[in-house]
């Protein structure tokens, strides 16, 4: 599928059909994800993929009672390693010098030290462009798609272990739509949110 085709066709699914993901396709998705950009390339996004049966409907009592999360194929909960900067951060440039890759390492350790606002940040940035990566990807696939974070993410991260350092950033939905999205709400013009040099 076109990529204008994917991003105009792609729309939040609430109902989804009794459908089951190979590995391969689950795969192929998060090989796409996976490409998504991240600062300093830390890679910092991490991916709790969930097609059990059981659990998608725990995660659908978490959520409110919202039913995409227990019809979907697969459920992925974006989480991030907020520490990610601080582990091994050479091993993200490993296909460069290792003179380039300790200055770059480096500059990662500077940036991060001490600064958990940027940390958060960081984390909820990679993981709104894994996201998105996630969604137009599916579609090309013929999978439809819903982001969410109306759910408990205290117990939702109880649930998949959330280790201490980590913090979820949103779940995506994959699966075949059972029915159309209501028509889009509507759009501003452009002439509302673009801005030529300045406000």
């Amino acid at each position: 599928m076109d990529t204008f085709d994917a991003i105009k066709s792609r729309r939040s699914i609430k109902s989804f059909q009794n459908y089951t993901m190979s590995k391969e396709e689950i795969n192929q998705l998060l090989e796409a994800a996976i490409l998504s950009p991240t600062s300093y390339n830390i890679q910092n996004w991490r991916f709790v993929i969930v097609t059990k049966q059981e659990i998608k409907d725990k995660l659908c009592a978490l959520s409110y009672g919202q039913k995409q999360v227990a019809e979907a194929s697969l459920v992925i909960i974006l989480c991030a390693d907020l520490k990610a900067w601080d582990k091994d951060p050479e091993r993200y440039w490993i296909n460069i010098p290792e003179g380039p890759r300790q200055s770059i390492a480096k500059a990662i350790r500077q940036s991060y030290t001490g600064n958990p606002t940027l940390e958060k940040d960081e984390a909820m940035r990679s993981c709104g462009f894994a996201a998105q990566t996630i969604m137009l990807a599916a579609k090309a696939m013929g999978y439809d798609t819903c982001p969410m974070e109306g759910f408990d993410f205290g117990k939702v991260g109880n649930l998949i272990n959330l280790p201490s350092d980590h913090i979820i950033s949103m779940m995506v939905v994959v699966g075949k739509k059972a029915k159309d999205a209501a028509p889009r709400g509507g759009q501003l013009q452009l002439s509302e949110v673009v801005f030529e040099d300045h406000f």
